[in-house]
């Protein structure tokens, strides 16, 4: 992530960051970063943040997803909650790297805390239902603000 750009808001003792550039963002705090035909795809650092310590990722095993698939388990300290993916496509490789250290996640949520690779296979459409990464900071700005008690 060295020389990329963010959006950056603090909250709490947290420092949350939203990179800027080929990321693509669905209101349900997932990402995917569009690499050509492929994307990388994982869960933000605010959702990370709220959920604590990530302490196991559990992969579905499937070949392919469609845009808002339950595509993995991830299980925190605090909830063990269901991540909806936000783009269809074929499996590339799931990150082999969450098996033994799933607290990539909480440590690089955008870079080597990413989840899945897919080959977009609905692309066009399926950014049509996506949020910049601006307007993800805006919404992630009206969710802090919400848990803050500051509506």
């Amino acid at each position: 992530m060295k020389g990329e750009e963010f959006f950056e808001l603090q909250f709490d003792k947290f420092r949350l960051r939203v990179p800027k550039g080929y990321y693509w963002y669905a209101g349900y705090d997932t990402w995917v970063k569009v690499q050509g035909d492929e994307g990388l795809v994982g869960m933000t650092a605010f959702f990370q943040t709220k959920l604590g310590d990530i302490v196991l990722v559990s992969p579905v095993e499937q070949p392919a997803f469609e845009q808002d698939d339950v595509f993995a388990t991830v299980e925190s300290v605090k909830a063990a909650v269901d991540l909806t993916i936000p783009a269809t496509g074929k499996v590339i490789e799931f990150n082999s790297n969450l098996e033994n250290r799933p607290e990539l996640i909480g440590e690089d949520p955008y870079g080597d805390g990413w989840i899945v690779r897919l080959q977009l296979t609905d692309w066009e459409a399926d950014r049509q239902m996506l949020l910049s990464s601006e307007a993800y900071f805006k919404l992630m700005q009206e969710k802090v603000a919400k848990e803050l008690g500051r509506e």
